[in-house]
């Protein structure tokens, strides 16, 4: 079993800055691509930002400059340094990762984590 396990959530005054981080453990062999995506009230779960295991990022236009994901590989850890922080950044930030679980398969499975709440006040 795989799990991935968020923290770094929390309450954040409009301009100031929080670091999420994102655990992945279980037996498995590597974890590829991870990113992260936030869902807000009466909103579809979107895109933040994501990062190969090689270190290639793509961000949503409405975080670049302002965020930056990184990880590090041998801890299976991601992060997501958030900056400048908005109102509209408010929501449940969700770690996801395609994982392989065998050496000798390239089939990943795909993996959520449980949310972990991010909110902005003005």
């Amino acid at each position: 079993q795989v799990q991935l396990v968020e923290s770094g959530g929390g309450l954040v005054q409009a301009g100031g800055s929080l670091t999420l981080s994102c655990v992945g453990s279980g037996s498995f062999f590597r974890i590829n691509n991870m990113g992260w995506y936030r869902q807000a009230p009466g909103k579809q779960r979107e895109l933040v930002a994501t990062i190969t295991s090689g270190g290639r990022t793509n961000y949503a236009d409405s975080v670049k400059g302002r965020f930056t994901i990184s990880r590090d590989n041998a801890k299976n850890t991601v992060y997501l340094q958030m900056n400048s922080l908005k109102p509209e950044d408010t929501g449940v930030y969700y770690c996801n990762a395609d994982v392989r679980k065998r050496s000798w398969s390239a089939y990943s499975d795909n993996y959520w984590g449980q949310g972990t709440q991010v909110t902005v006040s003005s």
